[in-house]
């Protein structure tokens, strides 16, 4: 895809959680961002200094410089450290993020389109504000359904704050100029809302094939399995975040039920508010086959994910879960590990499609722990569906598709905001062309 500009289009997006591969979490918006550029475009980012699961700080970053990671501009802003810390710490956290991007992406010059992502929500609202003082438009990214999780959740339950939330929401529904889901039922989400469906544009998790190409058996594979004992076990990994969304209580259950087989050992990889709660579950129950080895960069999970035989994910039994495609599956299918899903919904569809693994219901420790008793007595079948899967995902959910999407959604954004200006769009345009 030609750029079809001088210079191309130059996108910032705020975003307290962007995390490149030398960082734990995911690359999402690294994986596109990196498509847009090699269309003939420009990325910048502003981010926060501290990681987002860690809270420790962020692999090369110096808050207030700018940094340029493989030709993005990442521009890392002071973030309070506290997101661990209960929900005053977390809104802490997102607030001073908040204001301190604000100020960092006036400062951005240049812009012709902001992006947003959500949640949390409080950054879509720096977003709006950078975009209607730049006057640029504003591409809102919807990746997870804000306030209805965590209303859901039972977390958010004042009936006035639920009002308010849900007035924020709408706000920031009636100022975007376009939308970007992750999920494909969030478009009659949106829809309900009253977001015209031409304004919505479905760029779904997925992956890049390059990072699982090649023979998966390596020099870091096997230092994984020798480094944590596991040359010789039946590993179930999983790997992500550890909140209590996550639902990983039922994963420790379902390890207790297995003790009796030492064949089998689960591994938890990853961080979050609820790993030290977990972490002191599994000593008090003694649960020997169940290590915890913290956050891993993505560039260190693709031997990790190797050293696994099947991975699990979790969630909890709530209705708005059912409408997510979590990240973490698409990274499990793409290396060719069959999948334990505790998730129902649209991803139950895409690893049903795919034939990448088996569902259980979630909650239910007892049938997941059934269902890895099953496949860790038939490896030939795990190393089947893991095959199936990777191949489903390289053609379904690849990022270099999603990269020319996101292209497209940008430069029409860009272009629409041309056509309402067009005395400011000349001018802006004989600037880039230094005359």
């Amino acid at each position: 895809m030609g750029d079809g500009r001088a210079g191309g289009v130059h996108t910032l997006l705020i975003h307290q959680a962007f995390t490149t591969p030398s960082d734990a979490g995911g690359t999402r918006h690294y994986e596109l961002a990196q498509r847009v550029i090699a269309n003939g475009d420009r990325f910048s980012v502003v981010a926060s200094d501290f990681g987002y699961l860690s809270a420790k700080r962020t692999a090369g970053s110096l808050t207030g410089r700018e940094e340029v990671v493989d030709g993005i501009h990442v521009l890392r802003v002071a973030t309070s450290r506290s997101m661990h810390r209960g929900i005053a710490g977390q809104l802490l956290s997102f607030l001073t993020f908040a204001s301190s991007s604000l100020i960092a992406g006036l400062r951005v010059k240049d812009v012709d389109v902001v992006l947003a992502t959500t949640p949390p929500i409080f950054q879509a609202v720096t977003a709006w504000l950078v975009a209607v003082i730049h006057r640029r438009p504003l591409i809102l990214e919807i990746r997870d359904l804000w306030p209805e999780f965590i209303i859901d959740m039972g977390k958010l339950r004042n009936p006035l704050v639920i009002a308010l939330a849900r007035r924020l929401e709408r706000f920031l529904y009636d100022h975007a100029d376009g939308f970007i889901v992750n999920s494909p039922a969030y478009v009659g989400y949106l829809e309900g809302k009253g977001v015209e469906g031409r304004k919505i544009t479905l760029i779904p998790n997925g992956v890049s094939p390059e990072m699982f190409a090649g023979d998966p058996i390596d020099a870091g594979t096997r230092d994984v399995k020798a480094r944590y004992g596991l040359s010789d076990k039946f590993v179930v990994m999983y790997a992500g975040a550890m909140g209590p969304a996550n639902d990983l209580d039922v994963l420790l259950d379902a390890a207790e039920q297995l003790r009796d087989d030492e064949n089998i050992h689960v591994v938890l990889v990853g961080d979050g508010k609820a790993r030290k709660q977990l972490e002191a579950s599994a000593r008090t129950r003694a649960l020997s086959n169940v290590t915890f080895v913290g956050p891993r960069s993505k560039t260190e999970m693709r031997a990790f994910l190797d050293a696994a035989n099947v991975c699990v994910a979790t969630l909890q039994n709530i209705a708005m879960f059912r409408m997510t495609y979590p990240n973490k599956v698409f990274d499990y299918l793409a290396a060719g590990r069959p999948v334990v899903l505790a998730i129902d919904g649209v991803i139950r569809e895409v690893v049903e499609r795919a034939e990448g693994g088996v569902f259980v219901q979630p909650g239910d420790a007892h049938a997941l722990a059934d269902a890895i008793r099953r496949l860790a007595s038939d490896t030939d079948r795990c190393r089947e569906m893991g095959a199936r899967g990777r191949a489903y995902v390289r053609q379904h959910f690849n990022r270099n598709d999603h990269g020319e999407l996101l292209t497209a959604v940008l430069r029409r954004a860009a272009d629409s905001r041309s056509s309402r200006h067009p005395r400011e769009a000349s001018s802006r345009g004989a600037t880039e062309r230094g005359e």
